[in-house]
């Protein structure tokens, strides 16, 4: 599933299956998934079921799986050309200043 066109709970909802996929590939039933990631069976059982959850809980199952790995690139800025190399070489500390016309 691509993600560009798709809805925040179309999203969610992937993300969920991608989770419990991942769990079941690891042979791990959802009680011993929410014991290592320090998380209640029942809000296991809601974020596979719909992938919605609090970010923590999000980032736990993903620990407890093994996939915080694949996190590393999530929002990398990926540079388009010379110029965008160098500004993003720059750290910002915040956004300009929108002008008014």
């Amino acid at each position: 599933m691509l993600f560009d066109l798709s809805t925040p709970d179309e999203i969610a909802q992937e993300i969920g299956d991608r989770i419990r996929a991942n769990r079941l590939a690891q042979n791990l039933s959802q009680s011993e998934l929410a014991a290592r990631a320090g998380i209640s069976e029942r809000a296991l059982r809601n974020f596979e079921r719909s992938g919605k959850g609090t970010f923590d809980l999000f980032l736990r199952t993903t620990s407890a799986l093994g996939l915080t790995g694949a996190l590393s690139e999530l929002f990398v800025l990926k540079p388009k050309s010379i110029e965008d190399m160098e500004r993003a070489s720059q750290k910002r500390q915040r956004a300009s200043r929108r002008r008014t016309e």
